[in-house]
């Protein structure tokens, strides 16, 4: 347990709605090691934010932990009171979110939200949290940083608003930094500064990775270990390399399929037939079967189990090994 950073054990977590229980997440278990980066890949509504905002212990709405545990570095998270989580939230763990615009303080200078978190955790004084802030501000790339520590969230492009919230997380030196798809919005140029400096700071300081991405390439750059989420279940578990070279579910194929390969002229990239399925209302049996191209009548009424199929890899697949 002293080696892990984040322990994950069959965590439950949905929806209560007027039309049911969506569970968006449905009992994952993962672990991340300390100075590791974990990916997870997967389509949209696949419950790879959920999980994220899981551990953050900041689901809204109807959304609840139903079940399981999580711990970051051996403390319990679910069931701890909200003053206790405000308390590790930006120091002990941080998250990058997807929507900058929605995520900022539209009346106050984005310096002044990167700041916040070092008066309230490293007790730092103005001046210094000033300058500890204008220092990550040019290390995630920011030109003009007195310039841009006073501007407000709607001056600024889309891609420095990222880089705000990178900046924002990264600040106080996390344990754990969650990263939900942290450079949608930036250039390859920038993207690959500030997937460089996350590995640098996780080699200095032991900083862990959760790495949230629809990109194969940040996944494939980036992460040690790699989990593939389908409806809400972890459906395929390994390292980056054995994924890559030797992935086995049908669904992982189905994503590996869809990258582009440089060196060949496809006239039509393969894609996966059919739709997520509605959480509300799951198949009987394994829930990517509709869309599966060796399913079995197995597979239609049974549900598979994640079992190991070499040493760190993992699938949850009856058909496992075909095609």
């Amino acid at each position: 347990m002293n080696d892990l950073t984040l322990k994950i054990e069959n965590l439950s977590a949905g929806f209560f709605t007027d039309r049911g229980y969506v569970p968006a997440v449905d009992s994952v278990s993962l672990q991340i090691p300390k100075g590791q980066v974990v990916g997870i890949v997967g389509e949209s509504g696949c419950g790879k934010s959920m999980l994220a905002r899981s551990v953050m212990g900041i689901l809204k709405y109807s959304g609840r932990i139903t079940g399981g545990s999580i711990r970051l570095c051996g403390q319990e998270l679910v069931g701890m009171p909200e003053k206790k989580l405000r308390a590790l939230r930006g120091k002990d763990m941080a998250m990058v979110f997807q929507e900058p615009m929605t995520s900022l303080n539209p009346v106050v200078p984005v310096g002044k939200q990167v700041r916040e978190a070092l008066l309230l955790h490293e007790k730092m004084d103005r001046k210094a949290a000033k300058q500890e802030v204008l220092r990550i501000f040019e290390r995630v790339g920011i030109s003009e940083p007195e310039k841009r520590y006073n501007s407000y969230p709607h001056q600024l492009s889309g891609g420095l608003r990222q880089r705000i919230m990178i900046a924002m997380a990264m600040v106080c030196k996390p344990k754990l930094l969650i990263a939900d798809e942290p450079t949608t919005a930036l250039d390859v140029t920038i993207e690959a500064q500030i997937l460089q400096l996350m590995r640098q700071l996780s080699k200095e300081t032991g900083m862990s990775i959760l790495m949230i991405s629809h990109n194969l390439g940040v996944i494939a750059q980036m992460c040690d270990q790699v989990y593939v989420m389908y409806a809400g279940k972890i459906v395929e578990k390994a390292d980056v390399n054995t994924l890559f070279a030797d992935c086995t579910h049908p669904y992982t194929k189905g994503l590996m399929g869809s990258v582009i390969d440089l060196k060949e002229n496809p006239p039509r990239l393969p894609a996966i037939g059919g739709m997520v399925p509605n959480l509300l209302h799951l198949p009987e049996g394994c829930a990517f079967a509709p869309r599966c191209p060796y399913a079995s009548a197995r597979c239609q009424k049974e549900r598979p189990s994640l079992l190991p199929i070499a040493q760190g890899h993992e699938c949850r697949c009856f058909e496992r090994g075909l095609g």
